[in-house]
């Protein structure tokens, strides 16, 4: 089972994949494209949304205002940095009294509770995510292409083989994109 597809992103033209990859690439592969042979739609893959990017200047300005930054700081000594990161839980009163009286305090009791429900979860997150993802791309490509909304009622209603079927006259491109993202 694979979980969602690797940080890349795809862009076609008209109903053409024209480039898939990094972002610098693909930013540098759409601005050697001819605009007028039909529209150009870039896709963030893990998300399956549309992107516009800005592809003004030079070939070396664009590829580093896209180039991943490599900002991971050096490490010092002490603990390992974990990731952890604060954010505001608004929980009533019994809830914070109950969370107090847990081995390893609020935290590790909260962390323990997602960890737990994220196994219990059974996949079932991972599939909605594939097929949101799926579902975003097709809207911004696919829309208009026949069987669109009963492609989209098989995708959600889980019905691969029916999916599959109704989107087979498809152009390739789009067709084995759409097959890519919203596989679990």
């Amino acid at each position: 089972m694979t979980e969602e597809p690797p940080a890349s992103w795809t862009a076609f033209q008209a109903f053409n994949r024209i480039a898939q990859g990094a972002l610098a690439e693909v930013a540098l592969a759409v601005r050697r494209l001819d605009p007028d042979a039909g529209p150009i739609l870039i896709f963030e893959d893990a998300t399956g949304r549309v992107r516009d990017l800005d592809l003004r200047g030079s070939e070396e300005e664009v590829r580093a205002r896209f180039a991943p930054t490599g900002d991971d700081p050096v490490r010092g000594r002490g603990r390992p940095r974990l990731g952890v990161t604060a954010r505001e839980v608004t929980l009533l009163p019994r809830h914070w009294d109950w969370l107090a009286e847990q081995p390893g305090g609020a935290s590790a009791a909260l962390r323990r509770l997602v960890d737990d429900a994220r196994k219990a979860d059974e996949g079932r997150t991972v599939l909605r995510q594939a097929r949101e993802r799926c579902y975003r791309f097709l809207s911004g490509i696919a829309g208009d292409l026949p069987g669109f909304e009963e492609a989209s009622r098989a995708l959600f209603a889980g019905d691969e083989d029916r999916f599959r079927a109704l989107i087979a006259d498809w152009p390739a491109d789009i067709r084995g994109h759409a097959l890519l993202l919203g596989q679990v």
